[in-house]
């Protein structure tokens, strides 16, 4: 193994300040009111916690599978920060990490994720100031656009830093996700009745359908 000259570890300041920023960020976004949306929140955030004690504070994967990585990567320096991007490593990809395909399409997941979460949030408070079925903006493509931002800004953790710990709660958040996304479906079926049945049927749940007109996303003639 590679001598270090120091760990890029055990920097718990920003553990702190990096899970502070993405968690402060998302809930300006979210603005939880009820148990359904703080449990939905906490998700996310733990995710987020559970990404930045490995990416900054104990790099527990790493140690776990550090017998399989001198084994097959006996130059790798495993205190130092890049090989915790386990995908680069694997792939046996050169040069600097945070300059690589993954992490570029990581931030593209990140910063799309964080947008459409933003938007959807405008569009549904509006829409519930108003008293009526958010159907506009990204609500006029998918039905569900915040979990598919929570969905997506996790995906793209993975890409660039994956643990075993965050690779193990997202399939469970994405059921999780799916779970309450059906369970708010119910509850307004109730509320709206024909009216949301009419927007579900034309309305994707989780993928968009991009070759719908907009007329026909949004019910006009």
């Amino acid at each position: 193994m590679t001598e270090h000259t120091s760990s890029a570890y055990g920097l718990w300041f920003l553990v702190f300040a990096n899970s502070a920023v993405f968690i402060l960020f998302a809930l300006s976004f979210t603005k939880p009111k009820t148990a359904r949306d703080w449990r939905t929140f906490g998700a996310f955030s733990a995710f987020i916690i559970a990404l930045f004690v490995e990416m900054y504070g104990i790099p527990v994967t790493i140690f776990l599978i550090s017998g399989w990585l001198q084994s097959r990567y006996p130059g790798l320096d495993l205190l130092s920060h890049q090989a915790g991007h386990l995908w680069w490593i694997a792939l046996g990809l050169k040069g600097d990490p945070h300059f690589g395909i993954l992490h570029v399409l990581s931030s593209i997941l990140i910063a799309f994720g964080f947008l459409l979460l933003s938007a959807s949030w405008a569009v549904l408070h509006a829409a519930q100031k108003a008293g009526a079925l958010a159907k506009t903006g990204p609500y006029s493509y998918i039905r569900h656009p915040q979990y598919v931002a929570f969905v997506v800004i996790m995906l793209g953790f993975l890409f660039q830093w994956p643990t075993i710990l965050t690779v193990l709660m997202f399939p469970v958040l994405v059921v999780m996700y799916v779970r309450l996304a059906a369970i708010e479906e119910r509850e307004i079926r109730t509320t709206y009745g024909d009216h949301y049945e009419d927007y579900a049927s034309r309305t994707p749940a989780w993928i968009p359908n991009l070759t719908a007109s907009a007329t026909s996303r949004t019910g006009g003639t």
